[in-house]
Formats: C-alpha cells, sequence, structure tokens
C-alpha cells in the first residue's frame, strides 16, 4: 500500500482494514481513501471474505480529511473529490458486515463512516465528531440521512449543525455505538465480534443485513446531494475565510 498508511490483513474470514498513520493523527489522504476502497470492493465476491474491520489502531481513530493533502487537490472540480466519494460509494454499496474499532479521536469522515458500519466498538477515550461547519461546509456520505435517523434529529443537530464533540458513553446512548471498552481492546473486542458474525450462515447474514440497512440507492442519492452542495460551500464566502484561518494557523 502507499507509504503504509493503509494496511489490510486477513485473520481467517475477517479483512482487516487498519489507518496507520500516526504522525498525522491517520489524517486520510486521497490516496488513503482509494486503497480502503479497493480493500471493501474487493471483498464483495470474495467468498472466504465473511466480515471486515476497520481500525485506526491504539490511541486514535482518524483525524478526519487531510486539510492539506484536500487543499493540493483542484477542488472546484470533480474529480478533486473522486477519491473520497469513491469511498462513500464503496460503504454505502457494500454487502459485508463492517465492525469499527475505534480507540481515540474520530472526526469528520472518521464519525461519518461509522454510519455505514454495521457494529461499532469504541475505547473510553473515544470521541466523536463531525465539525464541517466550521470550516464553512456541510454534510457528507449521506450524514444528513443516516444521523438523523439513527439517533434523533436533536443529536444530529448537535453534530452537524452545531459541531459538538460527543464521548463514548454518549454515542453508545445515542445508539451508534454498541460498547464501550477499556483503552487499547477496541480491536481485541471487534476481533470477537467478528468471529461473532463469521460463525452465522452466511446468505442469512447477508440478507438480514440488507433487510436492516438504508437501501443503497437511498444512500447514493443523498451522498450525491450532500456533495453538490459542498462543492458549492467550497466556493463560500464563509469556506474561503475558514480555510485561509487555518493555513495562518498552521504557518504559526
Amino acid at each position: 500500500m502507499p507509504n503504509g498508511n493503509i494496511i489490510v490483513t486477513e485473520e481467517r474470514a475477517t479483512r482487516v482494514i487498519t489507518l496507520r498513520r500516526p504522525g498525522k493523527k491517520n489524517a486520510i489522504t486521497q490516496d488513503m481513501y482509494r486503497e480502503m476502497s479497493r480493500a471493501i470492493d474487493t471483498a464483495q465476491n470474495n467468498p472466504d471474505i465473511r466480515c471486515m474491520i476497520i481500525t485506526g489502531g491504539s490511541g486514535v481513530f482518524t483525524a478526519g480529511d487531510d486539510i492539506d493533502d484536500f487543499l493540493k487537490a483542484d477542488a472546484s472540480r470533480p474529480e478533486a473529490l473522486s477519491n473520497g466519494t469513491k469511498f462513500l460509494y464503496s460503504l454505502a454499496l457494500n454487502t459485508k458486515p463492517i465492525i469499527a474499532a475505534v480507540d481515540g479521536a474520530s472526526i469528520g469522515m472518521g464519525t461519518v463512516m461509522l454510519f455505514h458500519c454495521d457494529y461499532v466498538l469504541a475505547s473510553t477515550a473515544a470521541t466523536f465528531s463531525a465539525p464541517y461547519i466550521n470550516l464553512g461546509l456541510v454534510p457528507v456520505g449521506a450524514a444528513s440521512l443516516l444521523m438523523p435517523r439513527t439517533m434523533g434529529y436533536q443529536r444530529a443537530f448537535a453534530m452537524l449543525v452545531m459541531g459538538r464533540t460527543f464521548a463514548a458513553e454518549e454515542a453508545q446512548a445515542a445508539g451508534f455505538v454498541n460498547a464501550v471498552v477499556s483503552p487499547g481492546h477496541t480491536e481485541v473486542e471487534a476481533r470477537k465480534v467478528a468471529r461473532e458474525i463469521c460463525k452465522l450462515p452466511a446468505e442469512a447474514v447477508a440478507t438480514s443485513r440488507k433487510l436492516l440497512r438504508t437501501a443503497p440507492e437511498e444512500l447514493t442519492r443523498r451522498i450525491d446531494q450532500e456533495g453538490h452542495l459542498f462543492g458549492e460551500r467550497l466556493k463560500s464566502d464563509e469556506a474561503v475565510a475558514a480555510f485561509k484561518a487555518f493555513a495562518n494557523r498552521k504557518k504559526r
């Protein structure tokens, strides 16, 4: 994998996708999006893979998009965001159970992707936020659809419109975290859950999961709608000012 920032391994019938960029708090680059998409997509027609785990290792899940990498792309062109969008489509169209193991901060896309997962484990040190509003932007990844459905409008408003951060216990109470464990134990527990899922009848799991989840067509429509509005917001005075302020802070 490029620079070793995404590590894909297989343990029995489980594919483990690990974000490994500790020096940047696992901030996601366009290359990392592409490799995560590939890991998910290539699992779809592989009967030997029954389940997937996404993890950031101990201490952090992901700081979300790498802003410097994002700004290097010409964000005024649709293809500049194509790797991120492709990753979201991979999540929306995925048919295999995905377990997330979150130990530490989960920001932006780090939190959004959890709503596409099927089982989420968090450590007591985990925090969750999707502060696109602070950059003058709007939600992505069908977050505006999935978050209100999962945790109710008021909590979704607090996270997406007010930019508030949720602690692990708050996330569990909100319904998007299944269990809270001690720091350093999320991956171990995720593997236990994966083994439990892999013992179940595969076709019954797939059909039941399909019945439970929002239809892929509805997800991709919302992803496209949000993406269009996100692109418009990138050119807004609010977003331009926010990105300039970010760049100035980096120079200090």
